[in-house]
């Protein structure tokens, strides 16, 4: 590409661009992010990137991919979105309200045991947030803005982004109650098992179960925790479930301790460009103080 002739006064718009494209990937998606079509996307880039004299984005055949200059304007580009943001904050909530939409990301079951009953005392506190609530077992890039928090359960959070540890995740294996408030299925060497399915290899209750019953194969795979816990609740078997899941239930019954290799950390995880502003923070600071792993 051509030296720009002139010094290129890159506008608040063109970084706009640059941004929406490195978060999205293609044009057409840069596009939707912005409300504008993609040829307008393509119009605007060819622009500046020969406005600046450099390429800021590698074709490919899976998408735009930033150059590093690319990916340093975007980073330019997140700041100034996080303080107009943050002013916006100022300027438009009456007195101290906290209002906008925060986006959190996590996986069902942390969603319902945890996630939601934390949110009840805040949307009371703070009636003029709104929360876009995803629950998936992939986690969200915080850095394309997915998502504007995570909620997930991992031995190592990413290294891109700010996270706090929420505490241990105690897992103990499960039957449902009998008769006479005895276990259903006693022996695990011999009972049915539910367990997640190929989508969850890694998962710390599938590595316990491999490494201490390595003959067993479940008779019902799943695609969430959540899922395992029904089908334990529902007599088909025994399964590993987070102690956090079976507070205040009475169908379920422990055949054990907690199972210390099975363990892991949640995590409370922000992008660092955004961490501050006042809607996050708010609900980020809340989940902390108000999710229950005991």
């Amino acid at each position: 590409m051509a030296i720009a002739s002139a010094q290129y006064d890159l506008s608040p718009a063109d970084l706009a661009i640059v941004l929406a494209l490195a978060r999205r990937g293609t044009l057409a998606a840069a596009g939707e992010l912005l409300a504008i079509d993609s040829s307008t996307v393509f119009r605007a880039l060819q622009r500046i990137e020969k406005g600046v004299g450099q390429r800021l984005f590698e074709r490919t055949r899976a998408g735009y991919v930033p150059t590093e200059l690319g990916a340093q304007l975007a980073r330019h580009a997140e700041r100034i979105e996080a303080e107009l943001d943050a002013a916006r904050g100022l300027a438009q909530s009456p007195g101290q309200a906290v209002s906008g939409t925060v986006r959190i990301s996590t996986t069902d079951t942390l969603l319902h045991g945890l996630v939601l009953p934390a949110l009840r005392t805040l949307a009371t506190a703070h009636p003029l947030l709104q929360f876009e609530l995803a629950a998936s077992n992939e986690l969200a890039s915080l850095t394309k803005r997915d998502a504007d928090i995570a909620v997930r359960a991992t031995s190592k959070p990413p290294d891109h982004v700010v996270g706090k540890s929420l505490g241990t995740i105690d897992v103990a294996l499960f039957s449902a109650r009998g008769r006479g408030k005895k276990a259903l299925h006693a022996d695990p060497s011999t009972s049915p098992w539910i367990a997640p399915d190929e989508a969850l290899p890694q998962h710390p209750s599938v590595v316990w179960r491999k490494r201490h019953h390595p003959h067993i194969v479940p008779r019902y795979q799943v695609n969430s925790i959540l899922s395992v816990c029904e089908g334990v609740a529902a007599g088909l078997g025994v399964g590993i479930l987070p102690l956090f899941l079976v507070r205040g239930r009475d169908d379920l019954v422990a055949l054990g301790d907690a199972l210390p290799d099975a363990r892991t950390q949640l995590w409370l995880l922000t992008h660092p460009e955004s961490r501050h502003l006042r809607r996050i923070a708010t609900v980020a600071h809340h989940l902390a103080e108000h999710i229950a792993l005991e």
